[in-house]
């Protein structure tokens, strides 16, 4: 289903369903969405665009291997632990800090952090899994 209207449609449908993963992924913690869920629909718009360009245009659109992506993503997880060690609280204890930027609070947290590790993970792995389907399919 290589249709041209398909493949000219494709780059912005991914780019748009990228900014919204990227939304729900950043409103998630407090409302329904977060890192996996907004990781599946960045997945999905990358299977979209390999669907319709290739899986040579996604491998050179990501720039990083699928699963070096998913492996940040597990190393950020993890390492969103830490913060409540120090200051002697069970490991994983939600830490949050107030950033002023531009005349604005910004609050980051450690969920905020390990919800970025899991939208990694996710992005990553099925991604990867989406791609190498892709690659078997087009032998």
């Amino acid at each position: 289903m290589r249709t041209i209207i398909f493949r000219t449609i494709a780059p912005y449908l991914a780019a748009l369903m990228v900014l919204f993963s990227i939304f729900v992924l950043l409103r998630g913690h407090n409302e329904p969405g977060g890192g996996f869920i907004g990781g599946l629909i960045a997945a999905s718009a990358f299977a979209i665009y390999g669907i319709a360009c290739g899986v040579a245009a996604v491998r050179r659109a990501i720039t990083f291997h699928p699963m070096s992506i998913s492996a940040a993503g597990l190393f950020l997880a993890g390492l969103s632990g830490l913060p409540s060690l120090f200051t002697g609280q069970p490991f994983m204890t939600s830490q949050w800090w107030y950033v002023h930027m531009l005349g604005v609070e910004v609050p980051l947290s450690t969920p905020l952090f390990f919800d970025i590790g899991v939208y990694l993970v996710v992005v990553g792995s099925i991604s990867s899994i989406a791609l190498a389907l892709e690659e078997r399919e087009s032998d």
